[in-house]
């Protein structure tokens, strides 16, 4: 009888932990060549591994928006139960949030916004402030008076025009000010092509404003190439990396205002959710500028 009830007990035991399942996590990305995408899914793939009990993977759409879709959607059909997403676009990808509502899969808009509540949580930072606080900056930095490059990300992006309009919303209180708006896309290449074809064309800034730190290494890269000075343009950055950091600190990059990865707040929400706890619907995360006044006291994202 005594054999038979450990053999019982261990058929009970086998059988709950096949039934038993880690809970499925996905990072639906837009593009890993972008450094600062990269870094954001490798800081949730770090602390999600202290998390028992998950499954975690991430796909890369290599910045093209029909290839996310297809990942989002095909990642709520495989049954993930929670998936971040940080996407290209503020509204293509609508219709397949509601396929996710109406499956009951946990949704995390990571930083870059959507045109739609059909989500669990929503964590970024502000990034209207962060326009703002580039705009202040280089006005200070100009007195009111100069040509400013402003090297914007991806157009479709709530990120990029949320961005875009707090430096207006500066900026265009100066009649001294001349802007000029040239797209990137967030991408180095890109902002090297950018900045080649300004240079070619005689063209010359008193200040840039890059919307990403990676951007504004594409435009060191093009001014050191050219024989430009860096020291000699105002420049100011976002994300605060560590190449970034190293370019404030060598006098080659003017400031950048600080934006967190929000992988590590992220992990905490899939943390809360798996434990049904509550999470709130927006997260918001702080941001600062960082100058040569307190570059060493700063760590940066990445």
């Amino acid at each position: 009888m005594k054999n038979l009830l450990n053999v019982l007990t261990l058929v009970v035991l086998f059988s709950l932990s096949v039934l038993a399942k880690d809970t499925k996590v996905v990072f639906v990305q837009d593009d890993m060549s972008n450094d600062f995408r990269k870094a954001q899914v490798l800081e949730v793939q770090k602390y999600i591994q202290e998390i028992e009990g998950v499954d975690f993977s991430y796909t890369d759409a290599k910045g093209r928006l029909a290839i996310f879709i297809y990942h989002l959607e095909k990642t709520i059909k495989n049954g993930a139960d929670i998936i971040l997403v940080g996407t290209p676009d503020a509204s293509a990808i609508t219709p397949a949030l509601k396929k996710a509502e109406k499956k009951g899969t946990k949704v995390i808009i990571v930083d870059r916004g959507v045109e739609s509540d059909t989500y669990t949580t929503f964590i970024n930072s502000d990034n209207i402030k962060i326009g703002e606080i580039g705009a202040e900056y280089i006005v200070d930095q100009l007195e009111g008076n100069g040509t400013v490059l402003l090297l914007e990300g991806l157009p479709n992006a709530d990120v990029t025009q949320l961005r875009t309009q707090g430096f207006m919303n500066i900026a265009s209180k100066y009649p001294n000010i001349k802007i000029e708006k040239r797209v990137a896309n967030y991408l180095r290449k890109d902002a090297i092509s950018v900045m080649e074809d300004l240079l070619d064309h005689n063209r010359s800034f008193d200040a840039i404003f890059s919307e990403s730190d990676s951007m504004l290494a594409g435009v060191r890269s093009v001014f050191k190439a050219r024989g430009v000075d860096s020291s000699s343009v105002i420049t100011v950055g976002c994300d605060y990396t560590s190449q970034a950091r190293q370019a404030i600190q060598e006098g080659l990059q003017s400031a950048s205002v600080k934006f967190p990865l929000a992988g590590k707040e992220s992990v905490e929400a899939v943390e809360k959710l798996i434990a049904n706890e509550a999470v709130d619907k927006h997260i918001v995360i702080p941001v600062e500028l960082i100058t040569r006044e307190n570059v060493d006291k700063v760590e940066p994202i990445f």
